[in-house]
Order: structure tokens, then C-alpha cells, then sequence
């Protein structure tokens, strides 16, 4: 059984991919300084695959500790790094938090776990910008990025990719993935943002069972169907079995060169509105909300080809959106239930 190290694994991307590397028979360890989680999530995981995982509650800019932790952890044949900052709005208005924190608790890791390692690197598809041809594929040029957000994906992708040249004992698959949502079939593990929601849907769900007020859709004159941003959504457990998927392509040596990048999305693209509705539909439960303008940082539609991922990753996203709406709203009933 390898062991494989989740960075951020309490997080909402983290907790689900533990969840399948379980399932798919790796043993995993967690690192996590729960700045954006909750400890009691090692608690939920428990309950849904009969075992908590190992912890450490370590912040992956502390270089010496992440030294001392990979030191004593030398069993540790892969790493899913997921531990970083990813709000676009913060992002903009605190840009030295995101490349101190994004860039750093990066390089710790490669210093730390040395040359010979298999690293899953969590990128996003805000490396492409605003594409001129959608769908976009990988191989789409990167373009400045529009938040610093999407700026530290980027250089970190270069960071590995110029790091890959050199070093070719060190093997990265880079997932750019779209706009992950929805929750475990279970309901007890979700995304758990602190404070007021930076992301659509849990936004969505606690206006609608009464946290908060009515939904803003941040702007209706986009050259979109019905005028609002569109965005690939993708569930999250799909999302999850994707990482899974890369660890194997890594351990198995199938790696065309030690740096690949692929897409994770479902291929399609959906409005703000659409998903609005798509909620309703799937939970019956009416929503309120109201138009604003533009928000900073935000690209008018983005939607992912994932040929690539099909055919050699061998991973294709089953759920749909009707599906994402309604995991998300009963982990947000779960939470109701059994507040954090």
C-alpha cells in the first residue's frame, strides 16, 4: 500500500480526494494548518471510510518544520499538493498574502521530499485567463493572469515545469481544474468556506436555508445566453477520483515526461443563472437574488476540453449538475443539523 502525503487534506478538494485514495487502497497522511478548514473534518472522513488518517497541523511556509516532518515521513512515496490560498476576491484585494503563502509552501515541499518524488500539483484553469477559443485545451497559451490568484497558479506551473528540466527525477502532473462543487454522497464532508462564501454555490445554499441574504449575480451583460459569466462546474468526488487517477499514472511510470498538465472538467459550460436554476430544480427550494455589476477578477466564460484527460488519464466526470445542487444543499442541511 503507498502512502501518499495530502497537502491541505482537510480542505473541501483535499477531503474528498482522501476519501478516494482510500477507496482506492493508498494509506494517507495529512498536513493542513487549518487556516480555511475545520479539525472536525478528520472526524467526518472517519466516519465514511472507518478510519482516521494521519495528521499534522503544520503550515507549509515553515520551512524547518516541513524539513523535520518529510525527515520522519521518508516512507512517503507521493504528494497531492492542494494547501494554498484560492479566493479570487481576496486574492485581489491581498496579493502579498497569495504569493507568500502559494509560492512558498511549494518550494518547502520539493526542497523537503528531494528530487525523486511524484508530485499532483492542484492548478486551475485561471492559468488560461479569457480564452480566444473555447473549449480550451492545454495546450491554449496562458495569458496575464486576471486576479493574483490565477497569477500564482502560473508561476507555479513554471516553477515545476522549469524545475522538471532539470531535475528528472521529479515528476509533476499539473491538474488545471475548473469550478469544483457539490459534496459527498454522504453529506458529512463539503465545502466549508469561514465567513462569508467567495464561491457561487455554497453562497447558494446558505441564502437558501437562511444564512444569508439574496444571491448577487455579478453582472448580466456578458456576451453569454442569458448574459451571465459562464463557468465548467464539476463535481467534486469526479474531481477527487481525477487525482487519484494521476498518483497511478506516476507510480506506474506512464508518464509521457515528467511534466504533464491536464484538464478536469466536464467539458460543458453553465451560466450563474443556469446553476441558480439547476438548484431549484433539484431541491425545490426557491431562490432569491438580485443583479450587480462586474466583479474584479472575473472572466466572462471559460469552459475546459478534457480530451486529454479522457484518453490518457483514462478519467471522465460521470455526475451532473443537477447532481453537484443537490449533494451541496444536503451537506448545507447536514450543517444545519450539526453546526461546526
Amino acid at each position: 500500500m503507498s502512502k501518499i502525503l495530502v497537502t491541505g487534506g482537510t480542505g473541501f478538494i483535499g477531503s474528498h480526494t482522501v476519501v478516494e485514495l482510500h477507496n482506492a487502497g493508498y494509506e494517507v497522511v495529512i498536513i493542513d494548518n487549518l487556516s480555511n478548514s475545520n479539525p472536525r473534518i478528520l472526524d467526518q472522513i472517519e466516519s465514511i471510510i472507518g478510519l482516521k488518517p494521519e495528521f499534522a497541523e503544520l503550515d507549509l511556509c515553515d520551512e524547518a518544520k516541513v524539513n523535520a516532518f518529510a525527515e520522519s515521513h521518508q516512507d512517503i512515496s507521493g504528494v497531492i499538493h492542494f494547501a494554498a490560498y484560492k479566493a479570487v476576491g481576496e486574492s485581489v484585494q491581498q496579493p502579498l498574502k497569495y504569493y507568500r503563502n502559494n509560492f512558498y509552501s511549494l518550494i518547502n515541499l520539493i526542497n523537503a521530499f528531494g528530487s525523486k518524488l511524484n508530485l499532483v500539483f492542484s492548478s486551475s484553469c485561471t492559468v488560461y485567463g479569457q480564452p480566444d477559443v473555447l473549449p480550451v485545451t492545454e495546450e491554449a497559451p496562458t495569458k496575464k493572469a486576471e486576479s493574483p490568484y490565477g497569477n500564482t497558479k502560473q508561476i507555479a506551473e513554471e516553477i515545476l515545469q522549469e524545475t522538471c528540466a532539470v531535475v528528472p527525477d521529479l515528476k509533476v502532473i499539473s491538474l488545471r481544474y475548473f469550478n469544483p462543487v457539490g459534496a459527498h454522497a454522504s453529506a458529512l464532508i463539503g465545502e466549508l468556506p469561514i465567513g462569508v462564501p467567495q464561491n457561487l454555490v455554497p453562497f447558494i445554499t446558505q441564502s437558501a436555508i437562511g444564512k444569508r441574504g439574496a444571491i448577487t449575480v455579478f453582472g448580466n451583460d456578458y456576451n453569454t445566453p442569458d448574459g451571465s459569466a459562464v463557468r465548467d462546474y464539476i463535481h467534486v468526488v469526479d474531481l477527487a477520483k481525477a487525482h487519484v487517477a494521476a498518483v497511478r499514472r506516476l507510480e506506474n511510470g506512464d508518464a509521457a515526461q515528467n511534466y504533464e498538465v491536464f484538464n478536469l472538467g466536464t467539458g460543458k459550460g453553465s451560466t450563474v443563472l443556469e446553476v441558480i436554476h439547476a438548484f431549484e430544480q433539484s431541491t425545490g427550494e426557491k431562490l432569491d437574488y438580485i443583479i450587480g455589476p462586474r466583479r474584479s477578477g472575473d472572466v466572462e466564460k471559460v469552459w475546459g476540453d478534457v480530451t486529454k484527460s479522457t484518453q490518457i488519464l483514462g478519467w471522465k466526470a460521470e455526475l451532473g449538475l443537477e447532481e453537484m445542487m443537490s449533494s451541496a444543499w444536503n451537506w448545507e442541511k447536514y450543517l444545519r443539523d450539526n453546526p461546526f
